[in-house]
């Protein structure tokens, strides 16, 4: 080896020895500018990674599960659109509202409506008369029915006769005939010392009505009765009467001075 060749040799070494020399010290500086808080910096990134690899686990898990859960929902959408198009079908029989059915007499808030004269002493033993009793079939008859008409019955009457009644006025006069046949009822059968004075003759009057022939055993209640709120003694109430004994669902007699209604069962 001659000398040029051992001179460009060693310069190689000594660069090579220089350029390893400045990437240490390059090291050196970098890790005085960071120090050791750099690992924990990177467990805390590795920790990050970690939590949001189970969170991303956990949403396609949902995922899953909500894929999964929808043949289930169209099965159940599905059954309600069948009943809601059932309800919407029994809704066309119905009236727009089903008021509760409670009666006008109230036995015993009328208690204290008697007089004072018909009233057990404490200490005497007076017995107060009653009339015979009625007779058990009076009693059993049950609530007044509440056979409302269909669209069909009504569309089937003649414009003349239908005129401007809807199908919900006259079935909510319907529910006010039951609630007057109801209030009849009990006056009927309740004794007179749960009675006041007035109520005593209206039952009594009632009574003799009950027992005729054409009406025993019948729900009904008479024109005066016809004070609202959907069935009132106007012409509106006088054509939903119309109406309904055309259809089948009341009959009328006459007793005394008194006009009845009799509620009957379509035929």
């Amino acid at each position: 080896m001659d000398l040029k060749q051992a001179g460009s040799s060693l310069d190689s070494l000594i660069s090579s020895f220089n350029t390893r020399i400045a990437e240490l010290q390059e090291l050196v500086i970098a890790r005085n500018m960071y120090p050791a808080s750099s690992v924990t910096d990177l467990s805390a990134i590795d920790a990050a990674l970690k939590g949001m690899e189970l969170q991303v686990k956990a949403i396609k898990d949902r995922l899953h599960e909500e894929t999964e859960a929808i043949p289930k929902a169209k099965k159940l959408i599905a059954k309600s659109l069948r009943q809601q198009k059932k309800l919407q079908s029994l809704s066309v029989y119905a009236p727009s509202y089903l008021p509760e059915r409670t009666a006008t007499l109230n036995l015993d808030s009328d208690r204290g409506l008697v007089p004072e004269a018909c009233k057990q002493q404490p200490n005497q033993s007076t017995m107060v008369e009653e009339p015979a009793a009625i007779p058990k079939e009076k009693k059993s008859r049950g609530s007044p029915p509440l056979w409302y008409i269909t669209a069909g019955e009504l569309d089937s009457l003649s414009s003349y006769m239908r005129g401007r009644l809807t199908l919900e006025k006259v079935n909510a006069a319907i529910n006010d005939m039951a609630t007057y046949a109801e209030a009849n009822a009990q006056l009927v059968a309740a004794p007179k010392k749960k009675l006041a004075e007035n109520q005593w003759e209206r039952s009594l009057e009632l009574r003799d009505i009950a027992m005729t022939e054409s009406i025993k055993g019948k729900h009904f209640f008479l024109e005066t009765d016809m004070k609202g709120p959907s069935l009132k003694l106007d012409n509106t109430g006088k054509a939903i009467l119309t109406v309904l004994r055309h259809l089948g669902r009341i009959s009328e007699t006459r007793m005394g001075h008194h006009r009845v209604i009799i509620l009957l069962k379509p035929q």
